[in-house]
């Protein structure tokens, strides 16, 4: 959904309800009579769905509220530095994935009831470039656990894995058969999307945390897990899907048919320099979408060989650099058995690929690919289908007549990836995936965790998301504690208690009962954290408090068909300090204060107040006058956060 200045915009309401509408909806709500009420206000801190939505756990709306200037940092710490740092404990490539996350925090985001969702990945991309131009640092552990963690693979699962472990104090020794780190993220996307030296630079941050590597390193041939047993005290899986999965349709093997997996490989280290003229790419994916564009960019020569770029894919010989003047504009199909608008790739991708004359053709399944005299793929043949997903699996109903062959120099298959269990057959479940439990431990393998790809193959911040999740399990497991059960809402949330020890807050002894009073110095007065259990919908939120706002939008660089020709600059360009700003203002901080003072004016028995200054901090706004509440609901009503609910202690 995006803004559009010439849309017709409805009228925000500003009642709760509709004329003739005085019926309460719920029997909670209506438990009062006049003057007098069994409930009053209680301070209720939800979960906002941007962070439910977000695989790698961050608390969006908590650096969102640092960034507008609503929770202050600590004496002497910049704000884009107190912002990052709340990103960063649950994901340590903000300045990656700002760029390259396809953002479901955004999809997720409640002002999409209002105009348009917050711009959450562009305020990222803001502070993970700010950590990397001022060289901002992780603070290391002054203690040391004696451990030792053994992880297996350098991509987003295992860095963030070894992240979190040496934030906790143990010795971490990173496995990757590469010569350099960074998995999919190095050797899958794009160096246009995703810069290496924004890649390294948020590489390094975690290695300088003591982490030790050992490149060019396969377990499982090189090492086995025996001995990693043997010299570790606990092991993280994160092999990744590095594999490509092969066209299963007849002929597909031809030499000319590769994986999107090898085509961006053989990229991203340099071999590749052009393609053939015709080009189709069958997926539908983000990756299908980086293949597409790559070939566009990279098109072809008109001299050259059909073999050239077909060995340079399988990595037996490293091209000439072609003069870009000397090359031609490669035609490209991409092909989806879904329609273009449910594709499963970033839609903004998508359009920036159409607008490069990349041909998107949905709803066509292939069928076989035809071969010439010399057993080279000439076409790829396919046919219209409906597919929809019906219990997990994917069914095609194939439109019989509907059969036409597209041309093609060079057929590349992006229908999945698989993970290679060469030498750690053990742990394949028979499906090309590895068992765990919730905390990601390998099922009737103590000590040894997953995550990533070759738990379920998804997108990069899930892989960082499993990394840490996986290492909160393997701190419990080398500390000999029972490993916990993982929240319902499993993602880092605003810690009040937090902010006490930073503003120097302490909270009393508790010597009476606390029940039924605002007066307890040893209790937070009717505040209950649920974050972990409930999301708060935009239907709970007061709506009407805020106006309309287009969204402040990062400029793109959209290239054309003729310009995207050798051009491999990024294309993304980072919201000012100023445009971050006005972005996180339209942030509804749904389930959490942001201390408009709206209960406060508007409660006609001046009941609700604020709370002294030098007591009140960020999360600790307003409270209430028990003497006073007669339950009337307004505060409630007008609450734009949803934060203050109808009851007593619930």
């Amino acid at each position: 959904m995006s803004t559009n200045a010439d849309q017709p915009v409805e009228k925000l309401s500003y009642r709760r309800f509709k004329d003739g509408d005085h019926t309460w909806k719920d029997f909670r709500q209506k438990i009062f009579d006049a003057d007098h009420s069994h409930k009053c206000p209680t301070y209720i801190q939800s979960a906002p769905p941007c962070q439910a939505s977000c695989p790698a756990g961050e608390d969006i709306r908590g650096y969102l509220n640092i960034v507008r200037g609503i929770e202050k940092p600590p004496a002497g710490m910049p704000w884009q530095e107190y912002a990052w740092r709340r990103l960063t404990l649950a994901n340590p490539f903000p300045s990656v994935m700002g760029r390259v996350c396809p953002a479901p925090c955004e999809t997720g985001c409640n002002r999409n009831a209002l105009e348009d969702h917050v711009g959450i990945n562009s305020v990222e991309h803001f502070l993970g470039d700010y950590a990397n131009r001022n060289g901002l640092k992780y603070v290391k552990s002054e203690t040391s656990t004696g451990k030792k963690v053994a992880v297996i693979g350098g991509g987003p699962a295992g860095l963030s894995a070894a992240y979190q472990l040496a934030l906790r104090g143990h010795a971490v020794t990173i496995f990757d058969e590469h010569e350099e780190l960074g998995g999919m993220m190095r050797y899958g996307i794009p160096g246009f999307r995703t810069p290496r030296e924004v890649l390294d630079a948020e590489i390094d941050r975690i290695l300088d945390l003591g982490i030790q590597t050992r490149m060019k390193c396969r377990v499982g041939t090189d090492v086995t897990m025996d001995e990693l047993r043997r010299d570790f005290d606990a092991v993280f899986l994160g092999l990744g899907a590095q594999g490509g999965r092969a066209l299963p349709v007849k002929d597909g093997e031809a030499p000319n048919v590769v994986t999107a997996t090898a085509f961006l490989r053989a990229f991203n280290d340099g071999r590749l320099r052009h393609v053939g003229k015709r080009v189709v790419v069958v997926g539908g994916g983000d990756t299908s979408i980086d293949v597409a564009t790559v070939a566009r960019r990279l098109g072809h020569l008109a001299s050259s060989k059909p073999t050239d770029f077909e060995s340079a894919i399988a990595g037996h010989m490293a091209q000439d650099v072609a003069d870009v003047s000397a090359k031609q504009g490669a035609e490209v199909v991409l092909t989806s058995v879904f329609p273009v608008d449910k594709m499963q790739a970033n839609r903004h991708e998508v359009e920036q690929a159409q607008a490069e004359d990349i041909q998107i053709r949905g709803g066509l399944v292939p069928l076989a690919v035809i071969k010439g005299p010399d057993g080279r793929a000439t076409a790829l043949r396919v046919a219209k289908c409906e597919a929809k997903m019906a219990g997990g699996k994917l069914e095609i109903k194939v439109i019989e007549g509907s059969e036409e062959e597209i041309p093609a120099d060079l057929i590349v298959s992006a229908i999945g990836q698989a993970v290679d269990f060469t030498g750690l057959e053990v742990f394949d479940n028979g499906r090309g995936a590895v068992n765990a439990d919730r905390n990601y431990q390998v099922k009737d393998q103590p000590g040894v965790f997953a995550g990533g790809d070759v738990i379920r193959p998804h997108l990069l911040t899930t892989a960082i998301g499993h990394g840490a999740i996986a290492a909160d399990g393997i701190d419990s497991f080398l500390s000999g504690a029972e490993a916990g059960k993982r929240p319902k809402i499993d993602v880092h949330h605003f810690d009040l208690m937090r902010k006490y020890v930073e503003r120097g807050l302490e909270l009393g002894e508790i010597t009476e009962p606390t029940w039924g009073t605002d007066k307890s110095k040893g209790a937070i007065h009717n505040f209950d954290n649920r974050s972990e259990r409930y999301v708060i919908p935009h239907s709970e939120l007061f709506l009407g408090h805020f106006g309309y706002t287009p969204r402040v939008k990062r400029r793109f660089i959209t290239l054309t068909k003729e310009s995207a020709l050798g051009n491999f600059e990024e294309r993304i360009e980072a919201l000012s300090e100023a445009e971050a700003i006005a972005e996180a203002k339209r942030c509804m901080s749904c389930g959490q204060c942001f201390e408009c003072d709206n209960c406060v004016v508007y409660c006609p028995q001046t009941a609700v107040k604020r709370v002294p200054k030098k007591e009140a901090t960020m999360g600790r706004y307003v409270y209430t006058d028990y003497d006073r509440c007669i339950g009337c609901h307004i505060c409630a009503d007008v609450c734009p956060t949803g934060y203050i609910q109808m009851g007593l202690g619930e």
